[in-house]
């Protein structure tokens, strides 16, 4: 086995960082950062919680397997025959974690002290997956009461009501971790299937941040990784309209104020152009509707929205739309005048001042994100399994950009009749 070494640099920045190919198809990410007190390490798979059907290229047919099993598999990964994996990390000082998005599944730690201890723990235990009929079945009560936790959230409850009325086929409709009774049909031989189809290193990547030593982790990482058969997984997505499932959506719970997104559903966009078609969204949505925009100013002043009011390019394979949300005594209204502002911009275009000071804006977060080793090493991961994008592609996406980029976007999405309200509001 062997590593290959390449460095990306970014002269905008003036920083550079390591990427590392090693024979078994893994991708390494390395971002020293000697002035930082900790390290951050994430270890991730580009399988999340719409992979629910696919085939390896040996297998004749596609399976399909029940919705959550990405997540399911996330936290039975934790155990092994020893014990929990969390028992590594306390004995190292390490504080670790897992997530799992509709994307991707990450396992990380952050520490500052036992770095190389704590890679090791990190290696190990995402290596070995342990799944028997009696631990697999004991999990199921676990999650089963995560998911109704979920269900009593008002925020997650208007977030997902707003993906069910966007989305009449596509996965991204159902909730990461499954429901109760999509997780009842999980097994340890499904398990297996996913482990084994997803968490191939050849469909996985490392990346690492912070106060390290680089030639000691790659040395660690060498060590630790298991001999694996390259495998290609054929993934398939059901047809999705450019249609939305339901124009409103609306539940009564007890929230004191009701609480809202508007969306409107827009064309998914090849998996390569994510990072830059998400970059000039988030441009546009500041400009439309950002804290310093005249609509934020007029909705805040008539007291439509508070300073939680926020918008998202929501992109992925498969899926966009653009969201706007947070708490109004009236989201009808609130949606009306985003409609509204959306067809002057249309009719009269973008003015240079605006397009300018949001183009601003956003480089200036996307800079100051540099500055923290979670969001490098998160940075890094994410831009790799878009189709091994750098992660320096949002700066150099938002130096690049004209106004006649995101005037483009504007006129061609934004369709009136793909929008989805979705409302939770006082019983």
């Amino acid at each position: 086995m062997s590593m290959e070494k390449k460095i990306v640099r970014s002269e905008r920045l003036n920083e550079s960082y390591s990427v590392y190919t090693h024979s078994s198809g893994l991708t390494v990410m390395m971002y020293p950062m000697p002035e930082f007190s900790t390290a951050y390490a994430m270890f991730g798979t580009k399988y999340g919680s719409i992979d629910t059907m696919f085939k390896k290229e040996s297998d004749e047919q596609f399976i399909t397997v029940p919705e959550g099993i990405a997540h399911y598999l996330e936290h039975k990964l934790f155990e092994s025959e020893d014990g929990d994996a969390f028992s590594l990390f306390a004995k190292t000082g390490a504080s670790a974690n897992a997530f799992t998005t509709f994307d991707k599944t990450c396992y990380l730690f952050s520490t500052t002290q036992n770095f190389e201890e704590s890679l090791d723990a990190l290696m190990e235990f995402v290596q070995h997956p342990y799944f028997t009929k009696e631990n697999v079945e004991k999990e199921q009560g676990i999650i089963a009461q995560e998911i109704k936790m979920y269900e009593d959230n008002p925020s997650w409850r208007v977030y997902f009501n707003l993906l069910r009325g966007l989305y009449h086929n596509h996965s991204v409709h159902t909730e990461i971790a499954g429901t109760v009774e999509s997780i009842s049909r999980i097994n340890a031989d499904l398990l297996y299937a996913c482990y084994h189809t997803f968490y191939n290193l050849n469909n996985m990547a490392i990346s690492i941040a912070g106060n390290f030593n680089e030639e000691k982790a790659v040395e660690i990482i060498e060590n630790a990784l298991l001999p694996c058969e390259k495998v290609t997984v054929e993934r398939s997505m059901p047809y999705e309209p450019d249609t939305v499932v339901q124009h409103e959506v609306r539940q009564k719970m007890a929230v004191a104020m009701p609480l809202f997104y508007c969306a409107w559903k827009e064309k998914p966009v090849e998996e390569e152009m994510l990072p830059v078609v998400s970059m000039q969204y988030d441009i546009l949505l500041d400009i439309i509707a950002g804290d310093c925009s005249p609509l934020y100013s007029s909705l805040y002043n008539e007291g439509l929205i508070d300073a939680g009011f926020d918008s998202e390019s929501f992109m992925g394979r498969g899926y966009a739309a653009c969201i706007f949300g947070g708490s109004s005594k009236d989201p009808k209204r609130v949606q009306q005048l985003l409609i509204e502002e959306i067809a002057r911009y249309k009719e009269e275009g973008i003015d240079e001042e605006s397009f300018e000071r949001a183009k601003k804006s956003i480089y200036g977060a996307v800079v100051g994100s540099f500055d923290s080793a979670d969001e490098i090493a998160s940075t890094m991961l994410s831009a790799y399994f878009c189709a091994g994008s750098s992660a320096y592609v949002e700066l150099d996406t938002i130096s690049q950009m004209t106004k006649a980029d995101v005037e483009t976007l504007l006129r061609s999405g934004f369709n009136p009749e793909h929008i989805t309200l979705s409302v939770v509001e006082p019983m």
